[in-house]
């Protein structure tokens, strides 16, 4: 099969490659309202309950249609997230309102249950067992207000839940969205760039050292392995360590080297070999006369 038939393959790998990089693990639930106020959000029927945020933490788009919302540990399938709505696809950075106002036939953002104070909220995956994200709401939480998980700097992964109830602020990410991240950071304490410069610096001299002192070990083993060989005209006797050779062994290797001395197996030159070879009608040039016409 030629290269060019690859191609099309090797596309749809690397097109599929970022879909498949981020799934539903991704989501959590940013926020919960158990019990709204007379000032709380209302839906699109004009009620106002209890909702549920939530939150990509991932750079790629995550699709949670399919997956499910409860507040019953043993029954994980209580309230199916529809599938086939373009709205479940959610964005990177973004979040996602469902209300639970008690039947999730009103449509995609609605659940089929009622939220209490005291109760547990939990996001499965769409195998139907697998937890990815849970909330408990407190016990004496007061009406109107919501808990939620934030994180120091929006940039990271791990959102950790408020130690009390606070306003709140559905629709928007929770977290400080104006921290300054680490770059920011050191370049106000290094403006002109020198402790990244002299971090920088040691970082590739360390690297150069570390291989100096690899070269020269490796270089040490050779030569001891060289040193170790016998030279040229001699003969290495290794003999067993505890245990003395017995006359056969000597024998042989005086044999050996009597033949090697009296240059019986050897030619005349040193590291040539000849070649003499011998005559014979398969070689013989008297055979490519050919007999002429009379």
């Amino acid at each position: 099969m030629k290269a060019k038939h690859f191609l099309p393959l090797i596309l749809l790998a690397a097109w599929s490659l970022p879909a498949r990089s981020q799934n539903v693990r991704d989501l959590i639930i940013s926020e919960v309202l158990a019990e709204p106020d007379s000032c709380g959000i209302v839906d699109g029927y004009g009620r106002r309950c209890g909702w549920i945020e939530l939150f990509n933490t991932s750079q790629g788009t995550v699709n949670f249609g399919g997956c499910y919302l409860t507040d019953d540990r043993t029954d994980l399938r209580k309230s199916i997230i529809p599938k086939g709505d373009l709205r479940t696809k959610l964005g990177p950075r973004q979040t996602a309102l469902i209300f639970a106002g008690g039947n999730g036939a009103d449509g995609t953002f609605y659940a089929g249950f009622t939220l209490s104070p005291g109760e547990t909220v939990y996001l499965v995956s769409n195998d139907g067992r697998t937890v990815i994200d849970s909330l408990q709401i407190p016990a004496g939480m007061p009406k109107g207000m919501s808990l939620g998980k934030e994180a120091h700097d929006l940039r990271q992964r791990e959102f950790v839940p408020n130690d009390a109830p606070g306003t709140p602020t559905p629709g928007s990410p929770n977290g400080r969205q104006d921290a300054e991240s680490k770059a920011q950071v050191m370049a106000v304490k290094d403006p002109h760039g020198l402790i990244l410069a002299l971090v920088s610096v040691s970082v590739v001299f360390s690297a150069l050292a570390i291989l100096w002192a690899l070269f020269i070990l490796l270089f040490r083993i050779v030569e001891g392995r060289k040193d170790s060989r016998p030279a040229p005209g001699e003969a290495a006797v290794a003999p067993t360590p505890g245990k003395e050779a017995d006359g056969d062994v000597y024998a042989a290797i005086a044999a050996a080297l009597d033949l090697y001395l009296s240059d019986t197996v050897h030619d005349a030159e040193p590291f040539v070999i000849t070649l003499r070879p011998k005559a014979s009608s398969w070689n013989d040039k008297r055979q490519n006369f050919r007999k002429l016409p009379k």
